[in-house]
């Protein structure tokens, strides 16, 4: 059993050795143990740093392609390098290398294919209180829209089972803590999570640059994530509102019709019609997304053969 544990970095010199120096060299279970470093264009001595320190396999992006991109090459590069689990960790050294044991351990006892680490957001002391109730209100809006447990939806320490890691394909070019658990429900992979505790970064997030900028690259993923992977669901439900609306307004136009006698409030008729005009397409809109839904499983269980075949033929 090998496990490849994964850290995606940008300019991360300084804190990369100290992340390195806390990572587990032995887990009940597994028989080996690599670490991976993905740069993603750093500009500092970060690749240099991660080899001085040991790290057995880096992945160097000649320029920077942003956190969901590099997570999907760190992936990507595992399973070539014959991972059979995968753990993905900061190289910030917000997360403990001590939790990996109980992280990848309910794939060991093959109960899960994700496993999340929980933040217990409330007790991070580092975390004001808008960012712990933004991040509250993030994950319960990804447990109704995925349909899972996830308390913190935007963890980063997680582990992957090797047929995790093959299913799991990032679009979104902004993060992709959201939108695999969108995905992994959506494929019917089982998710565990864990509580864990957190060290604390002292320098700011890279990943956004403010409140407001996280907010709405993060509405803007969800949507798109949530229309790709339940898009009938998205425009049935959109297209009831307006007919439900335009129904209403209708019966207004009736009412004021037959109370004057078959004059008066025209505006109330032809507002209604194009409420219920939008109403329905937007329900034709789902179909066709629904129908280009299914075409894009088809390509992905074609896409997951011709990963296995491409790992396959590199282990004979």
């Amino acid at each position: 059993m090998k496990l490849i544990i994964q850290i995606p970095c940008l300019n991360e010199e300084e804190t990369l050795p100290k992340t390195l120096a806390d990572l587990p060299k032995k887990i009940d279970g597994i028989d080996v143990i690599e670490v991976l470093v993905i740069d993603d264009g750093s500009t500092d001595r970060t690749s240099e740093v991660a080899r001085q320190n040991g790290v057995n396999h880096v992945v160097r992006l000649t320029k920077k392609k942003g956190l969901a991109q590099v997570f999907q090459v760190g992936l990507d590069a595992a399973l070539k390098r014959g991972a059979d689990i995968i753990v993905n960790t900061d190289a910030d050294g917000q997360y403990k290398g001590e939790d990996i044991p109980r992280l990848v351990k309910p794939i060991l006892e093959g109960r899960a294919d994700i496993v999340v680490g929980n933040r217990d957001i409330e007790n991070v002391k580092q975390f004001s209180l808008i960012k712990k109730r933004l991040q509250r209100l993030g994950s319960a809006v990804v447990r109704q829209l995925s349909g899972s447990s996830i308390p913190d939806a935007t963890t980063g320490f997680r582990a992957y089972s090797k047929e995790a890691a093959l299913r799991i394909n990032v679009i979104s070019p902004y993060t992709y803590t959201l939108e695999t658990i969108i995905q992994a429900e959506s494929k019917l992979l089982a998710i565990e999570n864990i509580t864990i505790n957190t060290n604390e970064v002292k320098r700011p997030s890279r990943l956004f640059r403010s409140i407001p900028e996280y907010i709405k690259r993060s509405i803007v993923t969800l949507i798109r994530v949530f229309a790709m992977y339940n898009p009938l669901r998205l425009f049935v439900t959109l297209g009831s509102f307006f007919l439900f609306v335009g129904f209403l307004i209708g019966c207004r136009f009736l009412y004021f019709y037959l109370l004057n006698g078959g004059t008066g409030k025209i505006q109330s008729l032809i507002l209604a019609a194009v409420f219920i005009i939008i109403g329905f397409q937007l329900y034709i809109i789902g179909l066709v997304s629904d129908l280009i839904s299914a075409n894009r499983r088809l390509i992905e269980d074609v896409l997951l053969r011709v990963k296995k075949i491409e790992i396959n033929s590199r282990s004979k």
